[in-house]
């Protein structure tokens, strides 16, 4: 018994991991990760690039559903886009988002 249950909860886990590996995309913004959610809006442009660039923040994205932040792969790719409302592509693996594009959220 105690090795059926084990096994479906193995494998729930992996199904859950294959889930959120999957592509998908996601509107929100992109902050920086010493601001995050506080960095979420229209206004926090300059504050995020400054953040980057002169204190080792990285670029994140906040999902607008839950809220949560994410690592961005390509931090080359969203620079531009710092503070920015925006619909990205890709895959979440754990606390990362693998960026395959990037635009400008509809209004």
């Amino acid at each position: 018994m105690k090795l059926r249950l084990s096994t479906a909860i193995a494998a729930t886990l992996f199904a859950g991991t294959l889930a959120m590996a999957a592509d998908g995309s996601w509107t929100g913004w992109i902050s920086d990760s010493q601001c995050g959610v506080k960095g979420a809006n229209e206004k926090a442009g300059e504050c995020t690039t400054k953040c980057v660039k002169e204190h080792g923040a990285k670029y994140v994205f906040v999902n607008d559903a839950d809220k949560k932040v994410y690592v961005v792969d390509a931090q080359d790719k969203v620079a531009e886009h710092a503070g920015h409302h925006v619909t990205v592509k890709g895959s979440v693996e754990g606390d990362t988002l693998k960026l395959t594009s990037i635009e400008m959220a509809a209004k």
